[in-house]
């Protein structure tokens, strides 16, 4: 009791999260569901190697049957019997900016969606549940929009060149300066890439010998990066502090394996809103552990920078925290502000020392300009310094439209996952059956959302992934939920 109640000191409001258990028959079912798939699956392909069904992926040539395979074949068994049947739910061509509404291209399939041809026809005025356009700067009219124009036809598209060339422009360095003032840390750096962000900065970060604690729901460029640092990896359970504790007195206590010296360095990875469960990082617990354990701490706030706080600052401003007890700050450009790459924002010695060693500064091209300008103008905007008071009524009707879309789906008794502030808002459909059957009829009913199964979701935790934006409207967010 005392410790659960030293843990909620730590928090200035309520925490309210909700992962309800998949029910049991509906597990049995869905298992039952995967099997089925599975045996029709080898079915079909022994008709194809009987050449009784055309297969059309990829494979090898018999003449260069005796090589080493180029192509996996069971490795592609789900893409050919599971993954093809739902396909067309993936990579809709739109042809409009991906605001509240877009605007969709038809396409039909001639061959079970091995294949797709687009009809010429545009399903028109689509409401957008799939974007990470949270606060809605993703437009073609307006202050971002005349502002990125008029940086175009000055600067132009590109640079063509990295930033310790001739690729260094003073757009560049203006938006260092107010990303940092923005974060409230010393200094701050900006990518051309928000995936090379975390997967080339770790690596500069850390070495063999170093230690890094990741959340076992990280994204892929979080792993991506921890892999390529060779530093050894261990895996918490997510969001469990007691699991995170365990492994920081474990290496505290024994050390690095065989020679039991000290690690190097331990570095914790996480996340502020994590994207497939709607859920919010447990950040004053963290940071209480990071301190007792003298570890560093390494925050991508990918999907909550601009998202959340009072501000808009993200995770740290939704605690209420220090961004100093953050050691290094990450996130996009790519959601909140309707723009491109990435920022590591830190300490001033932190900062200098990626502008040397990071790939991502040293050999990748830097940000386009018309870009660079578009995340300076939404992010004066969120700061007020715009003169206006749009930034601080987008953030405010973030925060109803997210509170009101998850309290209309509790309400209709689906099973929804994720905190009550978050506005990406995971509903739960389970069955494989269901992944492509709700999403071609969302779409019927002009309604674009994200479906997501296994394997990016564990095989009985299928879902639909609702991002609530600033754009959408009280009507939208009904139409959507009446649906």
């Amino acid at each position: 009791c005392s410790h659960h109640a030293s843990r909620t000191l730590l928090y200035k409001k309520t925490f309210v999260e909700s992962f309800e258990e998949t029910p049991l028959l509906v597990a049995v079912l869905t298992y039952m569901g995967y099997g089925i798939l599975t045996i029709f699956g080898y079915l079909r392909d022994f008709l194809r190697d009987w050449k009784l069904e055309k297969c059309h992926l990829a494979r090898e040539r018999e003449e260069q049957k005796d090589f080493v395979p180029l192509y996996q074949d069971f490795e592609n068994f789900y893409t050919r019997n599971l993954y093809m049947r739902i396909r067309d739910n993936w990579n809709r061509p739109i042809r409009s900016v991906p605001g509240a509404k877009m605007d969709l291209v038809e396409r039909v399939t001639p061959d079970y969606n091995w294949t797709f041809e687009h009809t010429g026809k545009v399903l028109k005025d689509v409401i957008n549940m799939g974007s990470y356009n949270y606060l809605g700067f993703a437009e073609n009219t307006g202050t971002c929009a005349d502002t990125a124009s008029e940086c175009t036809e000055k600067y132009g598209v590109g640079v063509c060149s990295t930033r310790q060339e001739l690729g260094n422009i003073d757009k560049h360095e203006e938006l260092e300066k107010l990303a940092a003032r923005f974060l409230g840390v010393e200094s701050s750096m900006v990518f051309g890439m928000g995936f090379a962000t975390n997967s080339m900065n770790i690596p500069a970060l850390m070495e063999k010998g170093c230690l890094i604690l990741s959340d076992e729901l990280n994204h892929a460029s979080l792993v991506l990066g921890a892999r390529l640092s060779g530093a050894t990896i261990r895996v918490f359970k997510h969001n469990n502090m007691q699991s995170l504790e365990k492994l920081l007195r474990d290496a505290m206590v024994h050390g690095q394996p065989r020679t039991h010296r000290p690690w190097k360095k331990i570095l914790i990875l996480v996340e502020g809103i994590y994207s497939m469960e709607g859920s919010i990082v447990r950040l004053p617990e963290i940071i209480a552990l990071k301190k007792k354990y003298k570890a560093y701490l390494y925050l991508d706030e990918a999907h909550s920078i601009g998202a959340l706080g009072p501000r808009g600052r993200g995770v740290v401003d939704y605690f209420g925290l220090d961004p100093c007890d953050v050691d290094i700050m990450m996130g996009t450009f790519t959601k909140s502000f309707g723009a491109a790459g990435g920022y590591i924002g830190g300490k001033k010695e932190l900062v200098d020392y990626l502008r040397l060693h990071s790939h991502s500064a040293v050999y990748a091209t830097s940000m386009s300009p018309p870009i660079t300008q578009q995340i300076i103008t939404s992010m004066k905007c969120i700061m007020g310094e715009d003169g206006t008071t749009l930034g601080q009524e987008r953030l405010c009707q973030l925060s109803e439209n997210t509170t009101y879309f998850r309290r209309r789906l509790h309400e209709m008794g689906f099973i929804i996952y994720g905190n009550n502030d978050s506005p990406v808002v995971p509903l739960m459909l389970y069955m494989p059956a269901k992944i492509g059957a709700f999403g071609r009829e969302m779409l019927k009913r002009n309604i674009g959302t994200v479906v997501v199964g296994f394997p990016a979701t564990p095989i009985i935790e299928s879902r639909a992934r609702f991002c609530v934006s600033a754009a959408h409207t009280r009507e939208m967010l009904d139409t959507v939920s009446i649906t």
